[in-house]
Parts: structure tokens; sequence; C-alpha cells
């Protein structure tokens, strides 16, 4: 480096690279400058004062500079390796490896640079969704690399852990087994010293990992005793003993050691489950035999002695247990948490539901808790009296109990009668907040979720359950008003972004198109997708950290993480929200001409000339005004420099597009939308909503074939969804109606078609309508796949509409088992019955048979705002309307502590409106089985 200067200069060369490594940005800039007097064409000079300006955030000048000196030097590694960071810092790359290979073939010794290239060989897994499709990491180049760095410095412990994890991660344990044996065969005799010994700890579980791994446990197990005396991490090393005891069919041995984890955490799930399977007990699948739970019950009968504080205990029996014996133990189970009050326990409780017959048991369980304590004051059997609060929690517990089953009426009777009881335990509203949400009445939820959160103003949490009810509801502006109070300085939209908030992005992206502002909602599923590059981006600086620290199963099982991030929820979420409004902007693109956006309708040609001229002023006028700001900012930045730290980590960012309308100027949403579905499909192909987006993406685009392969891809998943059948059946239609094939390739994919139509369940001598009529008669009882079948059948008959919509109307609401305690459950879910009656509307065009359908479903769903039940806060003279009326919400600044005045209260708990809000239950509901 600088080799080609004279002594002094070569001097403050080497006095610019230690200021950029040390973040002394200005001193660098200033020695650069000393240099530059005297050789203002130095390419590696220039080079460096462009990478310190790339620090400080002068990203043009940095690039101009960079380019300068390499065109002045392009035979300097030193120009290459530059510009190899400075692509590295904008995420280009595969420009940045190309850069640094090109420094390699002018130096390839060179230690600093191969590093820098194995970093990005490992890291250049996840391309951002907007560049091309995600590619797979440069494992095999990374493996090249880490060995010519052990060749240069075999001495250097990274270098061997860097090389034995290449080969782990190149599918190759073996070979990195080897590597560190090789490596421990260069150690001394009393090696580690002390302060290196959880370093070489890890190393040595690493390897016992990896030997498992490579299907070889007994030596596994070998080479753990072998060396337990080395290991520090103790509990690590008993559980990888306990697994390869198992693994090696060792059961007894097995048995032992979880035994004894157990007595160290006997809350542990894991424990619990392996040492099932070390006694022959797991569930592989269906339900356990009699013999199998008589031996369960003893083991846990036997572990609940031995460990009497243990939840997980008493809980995992309730998994296995049946009719008698499983409401016994469901009853010892929740009675000391109704005792001391835990919100939680519904939540413990709520997988138990998806068990046949046993949400009956814990109701009527439930309700026998309540009248004991009801009438004497105690639970039954027990003489001993409860204090006032179990009565509240067996309350809450049991109005969560009637909304899970969807008896609203009933949930919030009971959610009511605890509020009466004690109007200041927040968890009551929130609770009551989500009973309306799932009963149809969004407002109403988010004003009583607006109550709890100002019952306790410096609760997070609360704000966040409120913010999010607010935006369920589409009130959006109240929800930023709102989410702003725990907002940095009052910047709302950078300070969440900043945080990366997705839930809160997701929430306002999914209001925002459901309100049609699809710029906005774009903006926001980006921004989450933005958060996962970023993540991405997260990883480079632990590659090197790592290795140091040894901490090398973490650091694998970081990697592997990060190969399936993508298939996150958030990001499922966010990239369907966006393939949603491509596609939507596909259908129906903005309808507005250069006429109508300028205002020119009905002007003559000279004044449109200087109405244009006119706004290219205005443009250039704030061109040059945002270029001065810029230029302000930047300036500032330099000055922040003068202390050696980044001037723009403080600086607010200012967002030229609020509204995205610039993300909406796409020529091709079809083009944009496909980059987000080929993530999809690599990371949630297990998902059917991939395969639905897939199909309406490929057949707007004409891509017959790949329609197909959704289509097989659904019926693999699920072929009784209904909406695997509209997808099916409207594919079969559209080849139905092509025209004839007249190019040799159109002729080929409609050979393709018809080969592969029986695969689909529809054969040559079946016709669509028989299709449909069959998919009818096996799903005769369901809301939703008759209305599946009637959409079908007006696709395919358009005559015969009025058969269709007889087909809905037709749908009878079969009432389900009566609930232990009492009401009913109705089969038909209100989210189904929107979606119908948005059918009847907009597919059917039928007004008269979707006022029908909605006065049935207002009559079922009393609380819906969408069908205006009589409960509703949707209808004028509802106790719910009066509690939301606008006048009351309309502005959350002015008081922070009266958003709804039918809901006021305060913070001591004084309540007197909430006992308007009473619902009580039909006469006919106190009836019992």
């Amino acid at each position: 480096m600088g080799a080609s200067l004279p002594p002094k200069e070569a001097n403050l060369f080497k006095l610019i690279v230690k200021s950029y490594e040390t973040k002394q940005y200005k001193k660098g800039v200033k020695a650069a400058d000393s240099i530059l007097k005297k050789f203002p064409e130095h390419g590696e000079t220039l080079s460096m004062k462009g990478l310190i300006y790339n620090c400080m955030d002068r990203k043009t000048e940095a690039y101009e500079l960079v380019r300068h000196g390499l065109k002045n030097d392009v035979k300097s590694h030193v120009c290459w390796h530059v510009y190899g960071l400075l692509y590295r810092s904008d995420r280009e790359y595969s420009d940045a490896i190309k850069s640094y290979r090109n420094a390699l073939k002018i130096d390839p010794e060179n230690i600093e640079i191969l590093r820098d290239l194995s970093l990005l060989q490992i890291d250049y897994g996840v391309q951002l969704a907007e560049q091309e499709p995600a590619q797979m990491r440069d494992l095999s180049g990374f493996v090249e690399t880490r060995q010519q760095l052990l060749t240069l410095k075999p001495n250097h412990r990274m270098n061997w852990i860097g090389f034995a994890v290449a080969h782990h991660l190149n599918s190759d344990p073996r070979k990195a087994a080897e590597i560190l044996e090789a490596y421990e065969g260069t150690l001394e005799e009393d090696y580690p010293p002390y302060n290196e010994r959880y370093e070489h700890s890890e190393m040595l579980l690493y390897k016992v990992s990896l030997l498992e791994e490579c299907g070889s446990p007994e030596r596994a197990l070998e080479e753990l005793n072998k060396k337990a005396t080395r290991i520090v991490d103790k509990l690590a090393f008993k559980e990888q003993l306990a697994s390869l005891f198992l693994k090696l069919g060792r059961f007894n041995e097995a048995e032992a050691t979880y035994r004894s984890l157990l007595a160290a955490n006997s809350e542990n799930y894991r424990y619990h489950e392996a040492l099932q399977k070390c006694l022959g007990l797991s569930l592989e699948g269906g339900k356990h035999s009699p013999e199998h739970v008589n031996k369960l019950t003893s083991l846990y009968k036997s572990l609940q002695e031995e460990y009497l504080s243990s939840a997980a205990a008493k809980r995992i029996p309730l998994d296995f247990l049946e009719n008698e014996e499983f409401r016994k133990a469901a009853d010892n189970y929740v009675r000391p948490f109704l005792t001391k009050g835990v919100p939680s326990l519904f939540s413990d409780l709520r997988p138990l539901y998806d068990h046949p017959g046993k949400a009956d048991i814990l109701g009527g369980l439930i309700l026998e808790i309540e009248a004991s304590l009801q009438n004497n004051g105690s639970f039954s059997g027990r003489s001993q009296k409860e204090p006032p609060s179990t009565l509240l929690w067996t309350l809450f517990l049991l109005a969560q109990h009637y909304d899970i089953r969807g008896q609203h009426d009933l949930a919030l009777a009971k959610i009511d009668e605890a509020i009466v009881h004690t109007p200041t335990v927040i968890d009551l509203y929130l609770v009551k907040g989500k009973i309306l949400k799932h009963a149809g009445d969004l407002v109403a939820a988010a004003a009583l979720v607006d109550e709890a959160r100002s019952m306790d103003l410096a609760d997070r949490f609360l704000n966040s359950e409120c913010v999010k009810r607010m935006l369920q509801a589409d009130q959006v502006d109240l929800a930023e008003k709102t989410a702003v109070l725990f907002t940095k300085d009052g910047d709302q939209h950078n300070n969440l972004y900043d945080m990366q908030c997705m839930w809160y992005e997701l929430a306002s992206g999914d209001s925002y198109f459901r309100q049609g502002s699809l710029g906005r909602a774009l903006k926001k599923y980006l921004a989450v997708e933005k958060h996962y590059a970023d993540m991405t981006e997260d990883q480079f600086d632990f590659h090197s950290y790592c290795l140091r620290k040894m901490t090398l199963r973490a650091y694998v099982q970081m990697l592997k993480f990060q190969d399936r991030l993508h298939s996150f929820p958030f990001f499922h979420r966010a990239a369907v929200g966006a393939i949603r409004c491509y596609l939507k902007l596909h259908d129906a693109p903005p309808k507005v001409t250069v006429d109508e956006e300028g205002g020119f309708v009905g002007l003559s040609p000279s004044e449109r000339k200087r109405i244009r001229q006119k706004q290219r002023k205005a443009e250039a006028r704030a061109k040059k005004e945002a270029e001065e700001k810029a230029k302000e900012e930047e300036a500032a930045n330099i000055a922040a420099t003068k202390s050696g730290k980044r001037g723009s980590q403080h600086s607010k960012v200012i967002d030229l597009d609020p509204d995205g309308q610039k993300l909406l100027q796409v020529e091709d949403p079809l083009a944009e939308a496909t980059k987000y579905l080929q993530l999809l499909q690599k990371h949630s192909a297990s998902r059917l909503e991939t395969h639905l987006l897939s199909f309406e993406l490929n057949i707007r685009k004409q891509k017959m074939l790949l329609a197909l392969q959704a289509v097989k891809r659904q019926l693999r998943l699920d072929p009784d969804d209904p909406e695997v059948h509209r997808c099916l059946i409207r594919f079969l239609h559209k080849v139905d109606s092509l025209p004839p094939a007249q190019t040799s390739t159109e002729k080929l994919v409609q050979n393709v078609i018809e080969i592969e139509r029986p695969s689909l369940g529809v054969p040559h001598d079946k016709s669509l309508l028989e299709v449909n009529e069959s998919f009818l008669e096996n799903h005769r009882d369901s809301l939703v796949h008759r209305a599946a079948a009637a959409e079908m059948l007006f696709l395919l008959s358009p005559e015969r509409k009025e058969e269709a919509i007889k087909l809905i109307e037709d749908s009878v609401n079969n009432i389900g088992p009566r609930d232990c305690a009492f009401g009913r459950i109705m089969a038909w879910k209100l989210k189904s019955c929107v979606s119908v009656h948005k059918l009847l509307e907009t597919t059917f065009h039928d007004t008269s048979a979707a006022s029908r359908w909605g006065l049935l479903c207002a009559e079922m769903f009393p609380f819906s705002t969408y069908f205006k039940g009589v409960k509703s806060s949707a209808v004028p003279g509802s106790v719910n309307y009066q509690a939301c009326s606008k006048e009351d919400n309309s502005d959350l600044g002015k008081n922070q502590n009266k958003i709804i005045e039918a809901f006021t209260h305060s913070v001591n708990g004084d309540i007197p409106d909430l006992k308007d809000l009473k619902i009580s239950a039909p006469v006919e509901s106190h009836q019992t089985c």
C-alpha cells in the first residue's frame, strides 16, 4: 500500500488507513488531501479518500473518487479492494465479490482480501426481493477461500475453525470433524489455559455434534466421555449425553440422564418429551392406546409427587387423559391458577379445545366452579373460603370459553359480570374488546381497548393493543395519534420503522388495503420486506465474531435460521399483501389520463402548454429546494465528523412519498408480484395461500402451465378446500375457452394440459358441471363449499343464476352439539357469511339476494357492524353506537383520558357508565343440558 509514494507520503498513507480503521474520518481526509496536493492522480489515495467519504455518507463523491482512483491505477489490489468494500456497503454483493476476485488476481495471498471475500461468500445467501431471485450461498467458494487462509496462516486458530465450519455448511460434517481432530493434534498437552477453557469447551461440543450429525453416535459418545473433564458447559454436556444415549437405544441410561435434567428444570417440555421416548410412550401419530395412557398416568403421578410445584407435570396429562380422568386432572390444574389470579390460564388451556369432547368437559367444569363460588364462596368439596378474586378470574375464564365457542352473548354477559365485580382490572376490558372483535364489532372493540389503555397510560403493551384494535377498525388516523405517545420526539413513522415494528406496519398495510389505498398499503408491506433485508445484512458482523469467540453451535444455528428467515409469518404476510396489491393494481389500474391528471379537461392547447410550463417550473423549484436541503444536511454531517462519528445517525429522514404514489407507477405490476411470489414458493411452499396466489398471478399472465402447476400443488395440499375447487374449475374453464392452438408451442401446452387432466380428478368423459355437482354432494352441509359450488355453477352456466343463488340460500346453519353449559353453537362463522354476502353483491350482482342474506346474518350476528346487527355500534340507538360516537372520538390529542364519553372513568376505577354495557343472556340460555 502506498508503495509508489516517497517515505513521507507513504507514512501519511498508513495514517489514512489507520484513521479509517479507528473512524477518525476528518483526520484521514486531511492526510489524503496532503498526499493529493503533491500527487493528485495517486489511485490508492483517491480510493481511500472515497472510502472515507462513503463512511461520511457522501456517496456520490465516494464513488467518483474510487472510480477515478481505480482508473489511474487499475493494477492496484488496494483500489480493487476498496471498490469491493464500497459495493458491499451498498449491498451490491455480486459486484463486491467480482472486485475482491480482481484484487486477488493481483495479490493472491492478501489475508484481508481473502477474509472479506469469505465473509461475502457465506453471506451471499439471500438477495433482496427487488433484485434478482434468491440465490444459495457460495459454499464451495467459501471452502476454497478458507483453505487458502489456513494454508497462509496455519498457526491461527480461527483459520482451522473457519475451514471446519465451511465443510460443515457444505454438507460434509465428517470432513469438518476430521479438521477439528487435526487441529487438536497441534495443541499442547496442557491446553487450554484457564482463560480459554470456555472457547475450547465449545469447540469440543461442536465436534461431538458433528460426529452425531454424520451418523457416528457411538464415536460421538466416546468423544464426549473422553473430553468430559474439559467441557465447561455441564448442562449442554448432559443434554448431549442424553440425546446420544437415546439415539443409540440405551434407554435406561437415557432415562436416568433425563430424570436428572428434570430435577434441575422440571418445566422443560423437551425433557418430558424425551423421557416419554425413553419409556416407549411417545405419541408418533393418532391417539395413545389405553395401555400407554395407564403408563403415562403412573409416570406423571410420580412426577407430580416428586416435583410438587411443577406446572408442566400437571399440565401434560391433560393432553392424553380422557373423560372423567381428564375432568379430575383439569379441576386440580385450574383451581390453583384461579386462586392466584393468572390471566394467561385460558391461553394455556386453549390447545385442549382442539381435542374432541374436551371443550364440553372444560365448559361444564368451569360452570361448576362458578356455581360453587357463587353459592358457597369456595370450591366444591372444600370448606376453605376462597378470596373474592377467585370468582372474578373464574368469570374471566368462562367468558373466554364462551368466546372461543362462538357464544358471544354469553361471553359478554360473563365479562360484564366480572367488570361489575371488580371494575379496575385492566385485563377484563382487553378480553371484552377481543370478544367484541370476534362478534364483529371492531369499532366498539377499539373503543373498549382504548378504555383499558387509559387506565394505565404508562403501559406500552396496552398502547400497542389499542393501536392494533384501531387499525383493525380502520381508524388509521386515531391509531397513529395513539402510537405517537410512545415514540421518540413524536416522530411516529420514522421511529416505528427504525424499531422494525412489523406488526404495526402489517396492520396498517391491511387497513389501507381494505380502504383501497394501495400506495400506502404497498409502502407498509415493502417496509417489512426491507426489515428482513436488514436482518440478512446484520448477520455479516457475526461471521468473524463467532469464529473468534468459538460460539460455533450457536453460529451454525444462526446461519440455518437465516436460511429460513423468509419463511416466518411476518414476511409471509407482507409478501402476500404486496402481491395482492399488485394484482389489484393490474386488475384496476388508476384510470387517470394525462389531461385529467393535469386538470386539462376542456382547456385549449395554448392553455395546456402554459399550465405544463408552470408545472415544470414548480417541479424544478421543488427539486432545487430538495438539493439545497440535502447540501445543508451534508454540511451538518461533515461538521459532525469532527468528533469522528457519523453525522447522519441522528438526522431525520424525510419521506418524499408518504402516500406511496411512486410505488404505484410500475410498468408491469405482475412482474413486481412475481418477485415476491418466487420467495414464497421457495420459503413457504407448504402453505396453500402461496399456490392460490401463484394461480391468480399466472392465470393473469396467461402462463397456463404454471397455473396448472399451481392447481396440482393446491390439490396435493388440500383437495377439499373451496378455494382450490374454484381454481380448478376456473383453470379448466379457461382452457376450454381458449381458441384453437395455432403455433407449435400452443399445441404443446394444450397437449400437456389434456394429459394432466385426469391427475386433477377430472376425467376426459366428465364435464365441469358434473365435477362441480360432485363437489357439492361431498360438502352439502358446508356453507363455504356450497358458495364455491354456486359461484362455479354461475361461471359455467350464467343462465342458471337463480339456481346458483338458491344453492346458497338453502344452506342450513347446523347447530353444533349443545354445550354442556347452555346456549347454541352455530356452524356458520361470521367471516364466511361476510364473504358470501360480498359474493352475492359483486359476482352475482343480485342486490335483492344480498339484502335477504344480510337480514338473515344480522339476526344471527347481532353484534356485527358489517350486517348492522341490532346490538352493534353501526345501529343508531344501541349502547355500542353511543359509546363509539364520532364526536367523542374526534380528537385524541385534546384529552388523553377521555376518548369515548360512554367509557369515561378515572384511573381509580370509577366507571359508572360501563354498567350500561351489560348484556343479559337470553332466558332460554339458563336451561342446562
